[in-house]
């Protein structure tokens, strides 16, 4: 069964065990779940239409008005919900394009390291249907299209870096013909060995970037006083951005000599300056559009554009549009992962378990270029903490290059593969001081006293951290389950259960400080209706949503009386990508700025032009709200409809559109001495996963889930609870299912669904509580003391791999935490199993005779 509800209305749970005198090992088998009640189902069906419970004032019982019209904090469906399900939401392969539009198809390189030698394109350039065709000497602008570092050439010139690297593009009259031509090319590498060990790589000096060193305290000291040392490694495996819609653009001369470019992507004003650079022609000769994208999650931040840029280079030579879309297969092969990462860590504690300091090594496997690897690597040094104080300490990140395609952004941005490395050492200490390691996660929280990080930034919001745990560890009953588990696990010589409760402190903002910025663009027109634009792009999470919400409610009007169009470079220029978890945010904020200029210019105009008529308006009490302006209060209230303000405005000339702007104040970071405050906030969230461990064949199964997340507050809780649910199962696909493969040669093997498994419905836990913490609003001036939403639940999944790790430490008798390196596959599990019982308990199956 799977329920959705708040906390506040859950059944409320037996009392927790005191952490510090609770078992250091228990555990149950699942208690039954009673069924969902009416009350629970009729909460939800009032979440979705916006007149739930949490749409009331807690106070007097009443709704307040901007949440009755669907206005930011309501809970709404999706503004294309009904587009998704009836198939009319158009996506890039969906747009109609001019009958002459050309197809496009990549030449790629074979071999992972080599030099090319020769390429000889005469022969597709005779090919039935072929157009043209283009390599790196028709590049008439850039030919390194480096999203921050260069690096990343077009198309290869001389040396060749992976398996996948373009080599040329052919145009024909049809995809068929370009992709039947490709294979015309004569091409000759001299192949050279590959470098594929990130590892290696780190310790030849062999880097994208250089190393960089956090260091807070005299660690070395830490580690001499420390009671016990902790140290191990751990592996942690990429990802597949997976996306629904591949890479796929669509680009139209236009007829000053420039293009517009209708692109699948998550930075439209970045790829408007690689397009330009690469025509050579001025920034605003380049038009990016984008609408909604079938998906993104940081695959299409930086690798949307090269797609765009030969795209372009194609419309421009031969004056007709033109169109590429990647098969999934070549999609996979050419495109970044999230990194993987291979994590080391040296940690001294006290005798009760307590951090007091030490030293982490990440290494980042970035592939043969920069790309955004700099800023990866230091969002994983960042979270190396999670939630926990590691004292004195010192972090130090490499960014290794290999030759493989170019790792890139991936949901967390390299605070999930950094997270991995304390929550290993949690459950390590745990099993090392014998305590259970949900108490040695509590112990080690940050707290009064040890509340700043290891690169100087204050962790606020302290105490919400704590309560936000202890209730989860409250309403899941996990004492009582533990103690059950425990008692299972002795009598169950096969099957062993698993549990565990993880926290999460991600940080919010993008640690490059010149990104946090967002424009936005209002329009009212003479009918009343609105019209907004932003520089967010939409990817399914709802963010264009969330945005006309924001203008409902600041204009006071309802949600259907907002609409928003495409995101274009046109209308709102130098825009950020959509990423960091910041897209509300800042164009939330963006939108809001244009809202509020709008409402004085209004209110001024209406004072000068009501005031006489109705015999004076109260200018500093003017307010918009439910389809009106309203002055005053009580008696002296004076209301005059929204759609008469604006008609009155028109026909006063005074201008019914306004531009916002919004940049995040007092954040910053210095390389040089490795402090600073790279985040605005802290989100944070809890995870208790539940797991069942076949130890005789590795498979498992996840059998119950309990989440409870901060989002402030929310600026729709419908959308927020799809993006916990969705971050988390996508986050326990990365850390157990998604396993990239690659061969000697440094060809990915694992290119396609029968080969890369993706979680599916079927792998819902059948127990799966997702709730989000309420009268918790952001500590900082964010867009309505809400939270980003969009980051922070991924790494709610790593619960489900703690909970393995504890399955398997039943082997042992809770005397060890075993390496289990992700994805944690049923191949991994069992021979994690193997090796603790080789260990612990080499005759698992003898009977109480002593039979063997």
């Amino acid at each position: 069964m799977r329920t959705l509800t708040k906390l506040s209305q859950a059944p409320e749970a037996a009392p927790a065990q005191a952490p510090d005198t609770a078992p250091a090992q228990a555990v149950e088998a699942t208690p039954e779940v009673a069924p969902e009640s009416a009350r629970v189902r009729e909460e939800q069906r009032g979440r979705i239409q916006g007149d739930g419970p949490l749409a009331r004032d807690t106070a007097s019982g009443a709704m307040p008005a901007h949440l009755r019209q669907g206005g930011a904090g309501s809970a709404r469906a999706h503004e294309s919900a009904v587009k998704h399900v009836t198939g009319r939401a158009a996506y890039i392969d969906d747009l109609k394009a001019p009958a002459d539009c050309l197809h496009l198809a990549l030449g790629l390189s074979p071999v992972a390291y080599g030099r090319l030698t020769r390429l000889d394109l005469e022969k597709v350039r005779a090919m039935p249907g072929v157009v043209d065709v283009v390599s790196i000497t028709e590049v008439p602008g850039h030919t390194d299209i480096g999203p921050v570092f260069p690096g990343d050439p077009i198309f290869v010139e001389d040396e060749i870096s992976y398996v996948g690297q373009v080599l040329f593009a052919v145009a024909a009259e049809s995809h068929r013909a370009a992709r039947e031509a490709i294979q015309a090319a004569v091409v000759e590498i001299d192949e050279q060995p590959a470098s594929l060990d990130p590892v290696a790589a780190a310790e030849r000096g062999e880097v994208v970037r250089p190393t960089h060193v956090q260091q807070s305290g005299d660690w070395e000291g830490a580690l001499a006083e420390a009671a016990h040392v902790v140290e191990s490694e751990q592996f942690v495996g990429g990802q597949e951005h997976f996306y629904l819609e591949g890479q796929a653009c669509l680009v139209t001369p236009t007829e000053d000599e420039g293009v517009v470019v209708h692109t699948s992507n998550q930075h439209p004003s970045e790829t408007q300056k690689l397009v330009a650079e690469v025509l050579g022609i001025p920034f605003h000769a380049v038009t990016v559009e984008m609408r909604r994208m079938g998906g993104g999650f940081g695959g299409k931040e930086t690798q949307a554009s090269p797609w765009a840029c030969i795209a372009a280079l194609v419309a421009r030579r031969t004056g007709r549009a033109a169109r590429i879309r990647l098969p999934r297969a070549e999609d996979m092969r050419v495109t970044g992962k999230r990194h993987p990462f291979h994590n080391r860590y040296r940690l001294g504690v006290d005798a009760r378990g307590v951090l007091l300091g030490g030293e982490i090594t990440v290494i980042g496997d970035c592939g043969y270029s920069p790309d955004l690897s700099e800023a990866i690597v230091d969002r994983a040094m960042f979270h190396s903490d999670n939630a926990y104080s590691l004292g004195a300490a010192r972090v130090t990140g490499h960014r290794a290059r290999t030759h493989t395609a170019s790792n890139t952004a991936f949901r967390g941005f390299g605070g999930p593969q950094g997270m991995m490395v304390i929550e290993a050492a949690m459950d390590d200490i745990a099993r090392r001081i014998g305590e259970d390691p949900l108490t040695i996660r509590k112990r080690n929280l940050y707290r009064e006293g040890r509340n700043v990080t290891h690169y100087g930034q204050t962790v606020e919001q302290i105490a919400l951290l704590h309560e936000l745990v202890e209730r989860l560890e409250r309403s899941s009953d996990y004492w009582a389950r533990r103690r059950a588990i425990t008692e299972f696990n002795a009598g169950s010589p096969i099957v062993r259960k698993g549990l565990a409760l993880t926290p999460v402190k991600f940080g919010i903002s993008f640690t490059a400080k010149h990104l946090n910025q967002a424009g936005a663009l209002l329009h009212v027109y003479a009918d009343g209706s609105v019209m907004i634009n932003h520089g967010g792009t939409e990817m399914g999470q709802g963010l264009h949503t969330k945005i006309c919400q924001v203008v409902a409610r600041e204009l006071g009007l309802d949600l259907e009386t907002v609409r928003i169009t495409a995101t274009r470079t046109d209308k709102v220029p130098n825009t950020s990508p959509t990423a960091a978890s910041s897209g509300a945010d800042l164009n939330g904020q963006a939108a809001r700025d244009a809202c509020v200029r709008l409402k004085e210019r209004l209110f001024d105009f209406a004072s000068e032009h009501f005031g006489a008529e109705l015999g004076g308006l109260d200018r500093e009490g003017m307010r918009l709200e439910a389809g009106h302006l309203v002055a005053g209060v009580g008696e002296s209230e004076r209301r005059i409809p929204w759609g008469e303000l604006v008609q009155a405005a028109y026909l006063s000339r005074i201008s019914l559109s306004e531009k916002g702007f919004y940049a995040t104040p007092l954040i910053h970071y210095d390389r040089e001495t490795g402090k600073g405050r790279p985040f605005y906030y802290y989100a944070h969230g809890a995870a208790v996963a539940e797991v069942s461990v076949d130890t005789l064949s590795g498979e498992y199964q996840v059998d119950r889930v309990d989440i409870l997340h901060d989002v402030g507050d929310s600026l729709n809780p419908a959308i927020d609870l799809g993006q916990v649910e969705g971050g988390f199962i996508q986050g326990v696909g990365w850390l157990t299912s998604e396993e990239l493969k690659w061969n000697d040669a440094g060809r990915l093997i694992s290119d396609g669904p029968a080969t890369y498994k993706i979680p599916t419905y079927g792998d819902l836990p059948p127990v799966f509580n997702v709730a989000l913490l309420e009268g918790h609003p952001n500590s900082m001036a964010s867009i309505y003391r809400s939270k980003a939403v969009g980051e922070p639940p991924f790494m709610l999944g790593m619960s489900v791999w703690s909970a393995l790790r504890d399955a398997l430490a039943s082997l042992a008798d809770y005397r060890e935490a075993p390496r289990l390196d992700t994805p944690a596959t049923p191949e991994r599990v069992l021979l994690a199993a193997e090796a603790l019982r080789s260990r612990h308990n080499p005759w698992p199956l003898a009977t109480d005779t002593g039979d063997a």
